[in-house]
């Protein structure tokens, strides 16, 4: 499941609408819909998003935190690391490699480093486990 995904389901959820419902008033298929909740399609249109801002009234602070999560939602990203250091690129090979296999706590962790001014990043420590384990 993505970002964006997650939200959609959350807003369903809390306003009692149907997967199908939803799709109805968007004008899509509730394939199309499903699909985007579980990370099977890529990001959301622009459209698409102004859409789902209008049929649940999220202004201000929720409409844009909707259009931030659905930036974040795309299922398979690419990280290019040319011209960065061979420690950039271990690192996204490790990342690539190992994401599936990290626990959720995990995953917070490196969220909150990297969500970090780098200023604090700098100085914090994240102790990972050997990725040959």
């Amino acid at each position: 499941m993505t970002p964006f995904g997650e939200r959609l389901r959350a807003l369903r959820d809390q306003h009692g609408i149907s997967l199908t419902e939803l799709a109805h008033a968007l004008h899509v298929s509730p394939a199309y819909l499903s699909a985007l909740e579980h990370g099977k399609r890529g990001r959301p249109s622009a459209g698409l998003i102004h859409q789902v801002n209008e049929h649940f009234g999220l202004i201000w602070d929720d409409g844009e935190e909707l259009v931030r999560l659905a930036r974040l939602s795309h299922p398979r990203v690419v990280v290019d690391t040319s011209g960065l250091s061979p420690q950039a690129t271990e690192l996204a090979n490790r990342l690539a490699r190992r994401i599936r296999d990290l626990p959720e706590s995990r995953v917070a962790e490196l969220l909150a480093l990297l969500e970090a001014p780098p200023e604090q990043a700098s100085g914090r420590s994240v102790a990972c486990p050997s990725p040959d384990r």
